[in-house]
Protein backbone atom coordinates (compact mmCIF):
# COMPACT_ATOMS: atom_id res chain seq x y z
CA UNK A 1 0.00 0.00 0.00
CA UNK A 2 1.30 3.18 -1.36
CA UNK A 3 1.84 6.04 1.65
CA UNK A 4 -0.92 8.28 0.16
CA UNK A 5 -3.27 4.92 0.86
CA UNK A 6 -2.13 4.51 4.39
CA UNK A 7 -2.70 8.13 5.32
CA UNK A 8 -6.15 7.85 4.10
CA UNK A 9 -7.13 4.63 6.09
CA UNK A 10 -5.22 5.79 9.00
CA UNK A 11 -7.60 8.61 8.91
CA UNK A 12 -10.65 6.85 9.04
CA UNK A 13 -8.87 4.84 11.57
CA UNK A 14 -9.08 7.78 14.01
CA UNK A 15 -12.43 8.37 12.85
CA UNK A 16 -13.80 5.33 13.98
CA UNK A 17 -11.99 5.52 17.23
CA UNK A 18 -13.69 9.07 17.86
CA UNK A 19 -17.06 7.73 17.07
CA UNK A 20 -16.03 5.02 20.12
CA UNK A 21 -14.69 7.34 22.15
CA UNK A 22 -11.97 6.53 24.18
CA UNK A 23 -2.03 -18.70 1.56
CA UNK A 24 -3.07 -21.21 3.89
CA UNK A 25 0.01 -23.25 5.40
CA UNK A 26 0.39 -26.67 6.33
CA UNK A 27 2.96 -27.09 8.92
CA UNK A 28 2.32 -26.50 12.52
CA UNK A 29 5.49 -26.72 14.47
CA UNK A 30 5.72 -28.64 17.63
CA UNK A 31 5.00 -26.99 20.71
CA UNK A 32 2.00 -25.08 18.55
CA UNK A 33 -0.76 -27.26 19.50
CA UNK A 34 -3.45 -25.89 21.11
CA UNK A 35 -3.37 -28.39 23.77
CA UNK A 36 0.29 -27.81 24.23
CA UNK A 37 0.27 -24.03 24.88
CA UNK A 38 -1.35 -23.34 27.66
CA UNK A 39 1.16 -20.27 29.40
CA UNK A 40 1.59 -20.80 33.40
CA UNK A 41 1.08 -17.15 33.49
CA UNK A 42 -1.35 -15.71 30.91
CA UNK A 43 -2.18 -12.26 32.96
CA UNK A 44 1.57 -10.93 32.59
CA UNK A 45 1.19 -9.89 28.75
CA UNK A 46 0.79 -6.07 28.22
CA UNK A 47 -2.63 -4.63 28.56
CA UNK A 48 -4.90 -1.22 27.68
CA UNK A 49 -2.61 1.74 27.38
CA UNK A 50 -3.76 4.70 29.50
CA UNK A 51 -5.95 7.42 28.04
CA UNK A 52 -3.15 10.14 27.83
CA UNK A 53 -1.51 7.01 25.31
CA UNK A 54 -4.61 5.95 23.65
CA UNK A 55 -5.05 9.54 22.82
CA UNK A 56 -1.42 9.43 21.44
CA UNK A 57 -1.62 6.39 19.57
CA UNK A 58 -5.31 7.35 17.46
CA UNK A 59 -2.95 10.76 16.80
CA UNK A 60 -0.13 8.42 14.92
CA UNK A 61 -2.87 6.88 12.43
CA UNK A 62 -2.92 9.32 10.03
CA UNK A 63 0.29 10.49 9.81
CA UNK A 64 2.54 9.62 6.77
CA UNK A 65 6.25 9.16 6.67
CA UNK A 66 8.76 12.03 5.64
CA UNK A 67 11.28 9.56 4.94
CA UNK A 68 12.00 6.47 5.66
CA UNK A 69 13.45 3.14 5.09
CA UNK A 70 11.92 -0.52 4.69
CA UNK A 71 13.00 -4.43 5.15
CA UNK A 72 10.65 -6.53 2.83
CA UNK A 73 10.59 -9.58 4.43
CA UNK A 74 8.72 -13.09 4.63
CA UNK A 75 7.45 -15.18 7.06
CA UNK A 76 9.89 -17.83 8.50
CA UNK A 77 8.27 -20.22 11.48
CA UNK A 78 5.09 -20.45 13.57
CA UNK A 79 5.29 -21.50 17.00
CA UNK A 80 3.81 -21.31 20.37
CA UNK A 81 6.53 -18.60 21.74
CA UNK A 82 7.23 -15.48 22.95
CA UNK A 83 10.80 -14.37 23.82
CA UNK A 84 9.89 -11.17 25.50
CA UNK A 85 6.76 -12.20 27.35
CA UNK A 86 7.60 -15.94 27.99
CA UNK A 87 11.41 -15.93 27.61
CA UNK A 88 12.93 -19.60 28.05
CA UNK A 89 9.43 -20.77 28.40
CA UNK A 90 8.88 -23.08 24.71
CA UNK A 91 5.45 -23.73 23.87
CA UNK A 92 3.99 -21.46 26.32
CA UNK A 93 2.66 -18.48 24.72
CA UNK A 94 -0.72 -18.48 21.90
CA UNK A 95 0.79 -19.34 18.20
CA UNK A 96 2.45 -16.56 16.66
CA UNK A 97 3.72 -16.35 13.23
CA UNK A 98 7.67 -15.13 12.82
CA UNK A 99 9.37 -13.26 10.29
CA UNK A 100 12.88 -11.99 10.16
CA UNK A 101 15.27 -13.90 11.90
CA UNK A 102 14.98 -17.39 11.25
CA UNK A 103 15.86 -18.85 14.56
CA UNK A 104 13.58 -16.90 17.21
CA UNK A 105 12.05 -19.26 19.90
CA UNK A 106 11.25 -18.77 23.70
CA UNK A 107 15.25 -18.80 24.47
CA UNK A 108 16.38 -15.63 21.83
CA UNK A 109 18.71 -13.76 22.60
CA UNK A 110 20.44 -10.43 21.03
CA UNK A 111 23.76 -13.22 20.98
CA UNK A 112 21.15 -16.25 19.28
CA UNK A 113 19.48 -13.84 16.90
CA UNK A 114 23.31 -12.12 15.83
CA UNK A 115 24.23 -15.42 14.90
CA UNK A 116 21.90 -16.94 12.81
CA UNK A 117 19.83 -15.83 8.96
CA UNK A 118 17.17 -13.56 8.01
CA UNK A 119 14.12 -14.07 5.94
CA UNK A 120 14.63 -10.03 5.04
CA UNK A 121 16.25 -7.89 2.44
CA UNK A 122 18.61 -6.60 3.20
CA UNK A 123 20.32 -9.32 5.19
CA UNK A 124 21.94 -6.99 7.61
CA UNK A 125 18.94 -6.89 9.13
CA UNK A 126 18.68 -9.63 11.91
CA UNK A 127 16.05 -8.50 14.01
CA UNK A 128 13.67 -10.55 15.49
CA UNK A 129 9.13 -9.85 14.49
CA UNK A 130 6.15 -11.40 15.04
CA UNK A 131 2.51 -11.04 15.68
CA UNK A 132 -0.13 -13.58 16.32
CA UNK A 133 -1.06 -16.01 13.94
CA UNK A 134 -4.08 -15.35 11.15
CA UNK A 135 -6.74 -18.30 10.77
CA UNK A 136 -9.04 -18.61 7.96
CA UNK A 137 -11.67 -21.19 8.75
CA UNK A 138 -9.16 -22.94 11.72
CA UNK A 139 -6.51 -23.28 9.50
CA UNK A 140 -3.22 -20.65 9.90
CA UNK A 141 -2.26 -18.71 7.39
CA UNK A 142 1.03 -17.31 6.18
CA UNK A 143 1.67 -13.64 5.30
CA UNK A 144 1.84 -13.07 1.70
CA UNK A 145 3.90 -10.31 2.09
CA UNK A 146 5.84 -7.99 5.13
CA UNK A 147 7.19 -4.80 4.78
CA UNK A 148 8.55 -3.03 7.95
CA UNK A 149 9.34 0.39 7.36
CA UNK A 150 12.09 3.13 9.69
CA UNK A 151 10.06 6.36 9.37
CA UNK A 152 10.43 9.48 10.04
CA UNK A 153 7.12 11.51 10.64
CA UNK A 154 8.02 14.15 13.35
CA UNK A 155 11.55 15.55 14.71
CA UNK A 156 12.79 13.09 12.20
CA UNK A 157 16.61 14.88 12.00
CA UNK A 158 16.98 14.25 15.80
CA UNK A 159 15.83 10.45 15.30
CA UNK A 160 18.69 7.79 16.43
CA UNK A 161 18.96 4.62 15.80
CA UNK A 162 17.54 1.85 17.95
CA UNK A 163 20.19 0.67 20.36
CA UNK A 164 21.60 -2.94 19.90
CA UNK A 165 18.87 -5.62 21.79
CA UNK A 166 16.18 -2.79 22.54
CA UNK A 167 12.65 -4.85 22.13
CA UNK A 168 9.06 -4.00 22.86
CA UNK A 169 5.35 -5.00 22.52
CA UNK A 170 2.57 -3.01 20.36
CA UNK A 171 -0.85 -3.39 20.97
CA UNK A 172 -3.38 -5.44 23.38
CA UNK A 173 -3.56 -9.04 23.27
CA UNK A 174 -6.20 -9.19 25.83
CA UNK A 175 -8.43 -6.55 24.79
CA UNK A 176 -12.29 -7.37 25.40
CA UNK A 177 -13.35 -4.97 22.97
CA UNK A 178 -11.98 -2.95 19.61
CA UNK A 179 -11.72 0.45 21.87
CA UNK A 180 -9.44 -1.98 24.14
CA UNK A 181 -6.96 -1.74 21.59
CA UNK A 182 -5.74 1.41 19.52
CA UNK A 183 -3.13 0.26 17.96
CA UNK A 184 -5.38 -2.83 15.56
CA UNK A 185 -5.89 -1.54 12.33
CA UNK A 186 -7.23 -4.23 9.50
CA UNK A 187 -8.16 -3.03 5.79
CA UNK A 188 -8.67 -4.53 2.77
CA UNK A 189 -6.11 -3.78 -0.10
CA UNK A 190 -6.72 -1.19 -2.41
CA UNK A 191 -9.55 0.36 -0.23
CA UNK A 192 -9.63 3.16 2.15
CA UNK A 193 -12.21 2.14 5.18
CA UNK A 194 -10.26 0.46 8.16
CA UNK A 195 -11.49 -1.28 11.50
CA UNK A 196 -10.00 -2.51 14.61
CA UNK A 197 -11.58 -6.14 13.82
CA UNK A 198 -11.72 -8.04 10.60
CA UNK A 199 -12.83 -6.81 7.82
CA UNK A 200 -14.60 -8.90 5.44
CA UNK A 201 -13.27 -7.77 2.48
CA UNK A 202 -14.94 -8.41 -1.09
CA UNK A 203 -13.33 -10.79 -3.84
CA UNK A 204 -10.75 -9.36 -5.65
CA UNK A 205 -8.72 -7.92 -2.39
CA UNK A 206 -6.98 -8.73 0.03
CA UNK A 207 -6.84 -8.68 3.68
CA UNK A 208 -4.53 -6.30 5.47
CA UNK A 209 -3.03 -5.35 9.06
CA UNK A 210 -0.90 -2.73 9.57
CA UNK A 211 0.89 -2.00 13.28
CA UNK A 212 2.45 1.36 14.82
CA UNK A 213 5.09 1.24 17.48
CA UNK A 214 5.82 4.22 19.38
CA UNK A 215 8.85 6.51 18.81
CA UNK A 216 9.65 8.78 22.27
CA UNK A 217 12.45 6.92 24.27
CA UNK A 218 13.41 7.05 27.73
CA UNK A 219 17.04 6.97 26.64
CA UNK A 220 18.07 4.49 29.18
CA UNK A 221 16.27 1.03 29.42
CA UNK A 222 16.28 -1.11 26.49
CA UNK A 223 13.54 -2.99 28.05
CA UNK A 224 10.48 -2.59 30.64
CA UNK A 225 8.49 -4.71 33.19
CA UNK A 226 5.81 -4.19 30.96
CA UNK A 227 7.46 -4.25 27.80
CA UNK A 228 5.68 -0.76 26.48
CA UNK A 229 6.82 1.91 29.79
CA UNK A 230 10.32 2.38 28.34
CA UNK A 231 9.16 3.96 24.87
CA UNK A 232 6.04 5.77 24.88
CA UNK A 233 3.79 7.21 21.52
CA UNK A 234 4.30 10.76 20.60
CA UNK A 235 1.53 13.18 21.74
CA UNK A 236 2.21 16.66 20.02
CA UNK A 237 6.12 16.33 21.45
CA UNK A 238 8.02 13.70 23.77
CA UNK A 239 7.89 14.01 26.91
CA UNK A 240 10.76 15.22 28.85
CA UNK A 241 11.14 11.33 30.57
CA UNK A 242 11.28 9.92 26.94
CA UNK A 243 13.16 12.77 24.93
CA UNK A 244 14.71 10.62 22.98
CA UNK A 245 13.33 10.36 19.28
CA UNK A 246 13.27 6.73 17.45
CA UNK A 247 12.11 6.13 13.85
CA UNK A 248 8.79 5.01 13.38
CA UNK A 249 8.83 0.98 13.51
CA UNK A 250 5.58 0.23 11.22
CA UNK A 251 4.51 -2.88 10.21
CA UNK A 252 2.47 -3.49 6.78
CA UNK A 253 1.13 -7.11 6.39
CA UNK A 254 -0.68 -8.43 3.63
CA UNK A 255 -2.48 -12.19 4.04
CA UNK A 256 -3.64 -13.97 1.02
CA UNK A 257 -7.32 -14.09 1.82
CA UNK A 258 -10.38 -12.20 2.12
CA UNK A 259 -13.76 -12.88 3.17
CA UNK A 260 -14.92 -13.97 6.60
CA UNK A 261 -14.09 -17.27 9.30
CA UNK A 262 -10.52 -15.07 10.42
CA UNK A 263 -9.48 -15.44 13.56
CA UNK A 264 -6.36 -15.14 15.65
CA UNK A 265 -3.70 -16.43 17.54
CA UNK A 266 -4.95 -15.21 21.39
CA UNK A 267 -5.54 -15.77 25.24
CA UNK A 268 -8.84 -15.87 25.97
CA UNK A 269 -9.74 -16.36 29.85
CA UNK A 270 -6.36 -17.78 30.33
CA UNK A 271 -6.49 -20.25 27.85
CA UNK A 272 -4.60 -19.72 24.09
CA UNK A 273 -6.74 -20.51 21.73
CA UNK A 274 -6.84 -19.80 18.02
CA UNK A 275 -10.32 -18.16 17.55
CA UNK A 276 -9.49 -14.59 18.80
CA UNK A 277 -10.98 -11.92 17.35
CA UNK A 278 -8.98 -9.16 15.06
CA UNK A 279 -9.06 -6.77 17.97
CA UNK A 280 -6.58 -8.46 20.25
CA UNK A 281 -4.09 -7.75 17.42
CA UNK A 282 -0.33 -6.70 18.53
CA UNK A 283 3.38 -6.82 17.24
CA UNK A 284 6.30 -7.84 18.99
CA UNK A 285 10.23 -6.74 18.13
CA UNK A 286 13.57 -7.49 18.95
CA UNK A 287 16.22 -5.11 17.80
CA UNK A 288 19.57 -7.10 15.91
CA UNK A 289 20.55 -5.26 13.29
CA UNK A 290 23.82 -4.72 12.11
CA UNK A 291 24.15 -1.79 14.19
CA UNK A 292 26.42 0.55 11.78
CA UNK A 293 23.71 -0.25 9.26
CA UNK A 294 21.26 0.41 10.92
CA UNK A 295 22.93 4.02 11.89
CA UNK A 296 23.67 4.85 8.12
CA UNK A 297 20.15 4.27 7.33
CA UNK A 298 18.86 6.53 10.01
CA UNK A 299 21.56 9.07 9.69
CA UNK A 300 21.06 8.94 5.40
CA UNK A 301 17.69 8.11 5.11
CA UNK A 302 15.56 9.39 8.64
CA UNK A 303 17.21 12.37 9.54
CA UNK A 304 18.08 13.35 5.64
CA UNK A 305 14.23 13.82 5.05
CA UNK A 306 14.83 10.70 2.09
CA UNK A 307 12.95 7.72 1.02
CA UNK A 308 15.17 5.02 1.02
CA UNK A 309 14.73 1.19 -0.35
CA UNK A 310 16.14 -2.07 1.19
CA UNK A 311 19.58 -0.92 0.58
CA UNK A 312 19.50 1.93 2.52
CA UNK A 313 19.84 4.41 -0.49
CA UNK A 314 17.25 6.95 -1.82
CA UNK A 315 15.08 5.46 -4.20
Amino acid sequence: MNARLRGVIGAASVALALALIGSVVAYQPAGAGPEEIHAVNHDSHPAAPDAHQAAAIEGQAGIQAASEFRANCRASHRSGNDPIIYPNQTGVSHVHEFFGNRSTNASSTYTSLKAAGTTCDPVVDLSAYWVPTLYKNGQPVAPESVTVYYQGIHDMQRAVAYPPDMRYVVGNARATSPDQNPSARWSCTTQSPSSRDFMNCPAGTKLETYLDFPTCWNGRDLDSANHKDHIVFWNGSCPSTHNVVLPRLEFLITYPVNGGGLSLGGTVNGVNVTNAPGYTFHGDFMNAWDQPELERRVRNCVNAGRICGTNGNPI
